[in-house]
């Protein structure tokens, strides 16, 4: 009983959110801070989401091949590397790290 719970609460909140998505004014939308502010959330949201899955193992912070490859992949960035490259140093340099017994 207790899982039908929570999946009706989450089935709820889910539409309260989009619902009130919608609902807002399209005047508060065109605020030139509600549109600097939506358009750097997804930034925010996904470097988060990186560092969370570089730095973090459980509830520790672990420093291992997953960092050194986040590391290449900013100098690649850096270096103004294709797409592609930037993820291949990732993948090698953790790789590399991983092999080496890091």
């Amino acid at each position: 009983m207790n899982i039908w719970l929570a999946i009706g609460l989450t089935v709820v909140g889910c539409y309260a959110v989009k619902l009130v998505g919608l609902l807002v004014p399209a005047g508060v939308l065109e605020r030139p801070l509600v549109r600097r502010l939506a358009a750097l959330l997804p930034v925010a949201l996904l470097a988060a989401l990186t560092a969370q899955q570089a730095f973090a193992d459980g509830r520790a912070l672990v420093l291992d091949a997953r960092a050194a490859g986040l590391v290449a992949a900013a100098v690649a960035l850096l270096l103004r590397a294709p797409f592609l490259l930037v993820v291949a140093a990732a993948v090698l340099v953790t790789a590399g790290v991983r092999a080496l017994g890091g």
